[in-house]
């Protein structure tokens, strides 16, 4: 079974920019696109970006500057947050790739035990393959979690923790790049 190609949108558009030039009446696109149908966001897609938005919101206040929100490399590479650490004197500025994990209680365990070694790697080669793009490479770089506790629509005050350095590079100690 072999599958068409859709055609070009850059083909799309000069096609119908043409038919528009000639003065023929616009009765329908030439090359309507196919849309699929979005799926509406389920309960844990909308209480993790509820996460992530008081991650981001923490670290803003800790004086990172923000880079990157859910930088994807593949389906299962993403980077929550990539931040640059605030200026201290003596000190040079890290690039800090961020895990945002968020869990409405810690009956299970703290959220932070979600960052398991599968994620870690994906993470790792994620921040390896957003390293590759950079032009000039940060001197160092570090891999945090920010733990959130609590639910959108609890009355109660969620509880934001930052664990710095979480975890290190396996192996030697080197990026994948």
């Amino acid at each position: 079974m072999s599958r068409r190609r859709p055609r070009p949108s850059r083909l799309r558009h000069i096609l119908q920019g043409i038919w528009l030039f000639l003065g023929l009446p616009e009765c329908r696109p030439l090359f309507p696109r196919r849309t699929k149908a979005k799926k509406p966001p389920t309960e844990a897609a909308i209480t993790g970006a509820w996460g992530e938005d008081l991650a981001e919101d923490f670290l803003r206040r800790a004086g990172y500057r923000i880079l990157g929100r859910n930088v994807r490399f593949g389906p299962e590479r993403e980077i929550d947050i990539v931040a640059r650490t605030p200026r201290r004197a003596g000190e040079p500025p890290a690039l800090v790739f961020v895990e945002v994990k968020t869990r409405s209680d810690e009956t299970l365990g703290r959220p932070f035990a979600a960052v398991d070694d599968a994620k870690r790697r994906a993470l790792v080669r994620a921040a390896a393959l957003y390293l590759r793009k950079l032009r000039e490479r940060p001197a160092y770089v570090r891999f945090d979690v920010v733990e959130v506790v609590g639910h959108p629509q609890l009355p109660t005050e969620p509880v934001v923790r930052h664990i710095e350095n979480a975890f290190t590079l396996p192996g030697n100690g080197r990026l994948p790049v």
